[in-house]
Formats: structure tokens, sequence, C-alpha cells
């Protein structure tokens, strides 16, 4: 039975996602749109992923062992990042992770909660035993699963494309200095974090030293790359918290 909480996670991501929508196709069609829409994306992202670290984490508590606990969990991670990319100057892009993974959550609530609410089940595998997921459930199940780890690389990959359009933004007076050295931050935690991120992270340096080392590229641009990426390596090897066993993102 599904709880009032369960229900507000799932109203959190089903925000995010109309909200989000709205947001997206307006930008795609060249359309202005009020940030309203944008904000109400990452309120929506924000509710949801209060919940779930408000329940993996339980009542805060003044001590670093609760903090580093807290810092570790993916989907504190994502919180501080919403609150963060809501009290911010608007960057679109920033919403697609977010809409991702609201995408599988809600899909999975769909299929766990509400189908079974207005879909009758499927007959037993065998005389006497349990009812079977309507059909329809199942296939959204298998479609889930099928997607799932696509989907994830290239959330990955769009999160260091977030970084590219933040770093260049800042270069460019478009968003604020601060915005590259958060993210930053947060790809440096992630890359410790999650295999997605270190596999789309190894692939993205081996394109960009691939095409710095082309012959058609100045000896300069190559030597420049080589220098940041080496720079990037030791600030990458730094310290990070590590990661509670178990730790999901919700």
């Amino acid at each position: 039975m599904a709880t009032t909480q369960h229900y507000l996670w799932a109203g959190g991501h089903f925000l995010l996602l109309l909200s989000g929508f709205r947001y997206f196709l307006a930008w795609i069609m060249f359309k202005s749109v009020s940030s309203w829409w944008y904000k109400a994306s990452f309120l929506g992202a924000l509710m949801s992923y209060f919940i779930v670290c408000q329940k993996a984490l339980g009542v805060p508590q003044p001590n670093m062992t609760y903090v580093r606990k807290a810092l570790a969990d993916e989907n504190v991670q994502y919180f501080l990042l919403a609150i963060f990319w809501w009290t911010s100057r608007p960057v679109t892009f920033a919403l697609f992770p977010y809409f991702v993974f609201s995408l599988f959550h809600a899909l999975t609530f769909t299929r766990t909660t509400l189908m079974p609410q207005f879909l009758p089940p499927g007959p037993p595998l065998a005389a006497g035993g349990p009812p079977q997921p309507h059909p329809l459930a199942k296939k959204l199940h298998l479609w889930v699963k099928a997607n799932y780890d696509t989907a994830m690389r290239i959330v990955a990959i769009s999160e260091l494309v977030i970084f590219a359009r933040v770093l260049f933004g800042a270069i460019l007076f478009r968003n604020s200095l601060m915005m590259p050295l958060v993210y930053a931050n947060f790809l440096h935690q992630r890359y410790f974090h999650s295999q997605f991120t270190r596999d789309a992270i190894t692939l993205a340096d081996k394109r960009i030293t691939d095409l710095s080392a082309h012959p058609s590229v100045p000896p300069a641009v190559g030597q420049v790359w080589l220098r940041g990426r080496e720079l990037i390596v030791r600030w990458g090897g730094s310290a990070v918290v590590e990661p509670a066993a178990g730790a999901r993102r919700d």
C-alpha cells in the first residue's frame, strides 16, 4: 500500500516531467517561456529528493559522521545540485538529467502503484498461484529494464555537456563564475561514485586527446590540452567522500 509520502515523492517527479516538458518544448521551438516552468521543474526535483534523502538518512545529526554519510549519498548530491539550479539563472540543459531520472521513476510508479488500481491482473501461471501483472504493466517493466542502462549512459554524457556549457558560459559572461566551479565539484564526486560517469569521462578524454593530436590541429593546442588534462587528473585524484554501501539514486 502506497503511503502519502510515496505519493508526494511521485508527485514531485510528475511535476518535474510536466513542467520540464513545457519548458523544453518552448526551448526547442525557439519560443519565449516563463522561467516559472524551470523553477517548477526543480521544485518537483527538490520535493522528491528531499523525501528520499530524509528517508535514507533520517533526522539530521550535528556531527561529522552524519555529514560524511550525507555527502557520500548520490541522492544528497543531486538534491544539493537541484537547490543550486533552482536558485540560479536558468540553464536549460541542466534539467535534462533530472528529467530522465523522473521519467523512469514515474513509469515505475505508474506500473507498481497506479496500474494495479485500474487494470485487472492477469491469470496466474499455475492453478492456485498468485495473479500476474497486467500485460501492459509487464511490457512497461521490460521497457524500463531494457533501456535503463542506456539512459544512464546518456545522462552521464549530458552532464559533461552541461559542464562545457557552464564553463564557456562563464568565459562569455553568460552565467556566473560559480557555476563551473560548483558543477566541477559535482562531477568530481560523480566520477568516484558512478561507473557511468567514469565511462563518459574516459570516452570524452579519448576523443579530445585524439582530436588535439590530429595533424591539422596546431601543436600548441595539443600542448595546452595535455597540460590542462594533467591538472584535471591531479585535481581529480584528491580525496572524496566514499559512497555508502548500496547507495543508489532515487
